[in-house]
């Protein structure tokens, strides 16, 4: 996607990566998410840079035809995993995931291919093909 990379070229000339983009519907309002990473964490004051450099170039290249409210943000402790960039880079990690006929599932992921992850659950590992996955995110316990 043309837009998506002028996002994270846009992105990475503050120092931080594209993470992914979601629009929303809201109270009657549409969103444009911008969600970002950056080594150390993202400050308001980096989210706030960007945004003005998205909205000049959003001025020209509207992500969307219709009105919208542009926001930019981290993806928050547990972030939503829905790209195999977003597995790969969460190796290592608790994730929880809703698999198909089974319910949510909570594990260390362990590896990950693009058609099957392997995740430690309480010692054991289990393959489980992306296929059967219906939502995934990383997991913090509180």
């Amino acid at each position: 996607m043309k837009s998506e990379e002028a996002i994270a070229k846009i992105v990475a000339s503050h120092g931080a990566t594209l993470y992914d983009t979601e629009i929303a519907s809201e109270f009657d309002e549409t969103i444009f998410r911008v969600y970002i990473t950056k080594e150390g964490g993202v400050s308001l004051d980096l989210c706030s840079a960007i945004s003005h450099d998205l909205s000049l170039y959003f001025d020209v290249n509207s992500p969307l035809e219709v009105q919208y409210r542009l926001e930019v943000s981290s993806p928050g402790i547990e972030r939503v995993l829905n790209k195999p960039k977003h597995f790969a880079n969460s190796i290592g990690e608790m994730i929880k995931l809703r698999v198909v006929d089974e319910g949510n599932i909570i594990g260390v992921l362990k590896s990950f291919d693009d058609n099957t992850l392997v995740v430690d659950i309480e010692g054991k590992e289990r393959s489980i093909d992306m296929g059967s996955i219906k939502k995934a995110r990383t997991y913090f316990e509180w």
